[in-house]
């Protein structure tokens, strides 16, 4: 059985819940509430270290309140875990290794050339 969780994508890379209740912080960083989203995911982590999602919305709130090193191992981990199927707000989906990457690469400075 595949599982399917939500993720929405702005200014970084988080997932939305997928049991009753918030236990992957999705509703207070979309409130930007990232005490109550860390503290919410540092402890689910304690009950499931393995979980993608979790990993990777901790690392948003990593990302978004400047913690970027942090963030990038957290999204690495994510990358180096058993992928899952997370639902696309749009109705698609993508692996959380693909949604993992995008937060990775949100994360890399922008060069740009000039002449």
């Amino acid at each position: 059985m595949r599982t399917m969780i939500m993720f929405a994508l702005a200014a970084g890379t988080f997932a939305a819940p997928a049991l009753a209740g918030d236990r992957t912080g999705y509703q207070a960083i979309a409130a930007g509430d990232y005490t109550a989203a860390e503290k919410t995911l540092v402890n689910e982590r304690r009950i499931f270290p393995h979980r993608p999602e979790l990993m990777i919305n901790l690392g948003t709130v990593y990302a978004r309140t400047g913690r970027v090193s942090e963030a990038a191992s957290l999204y690495r981990a994510a990358l180096a875990s058993e992928p899952v199927e997370m639902a696309l707000p749009d109705g698609g989906a993508a692996s959380s290794h693909v949604v993992a990457q995008r937060g990775l690469d949100s994360l890399a400075p922008v060069a740009l050339a000039g002449r």
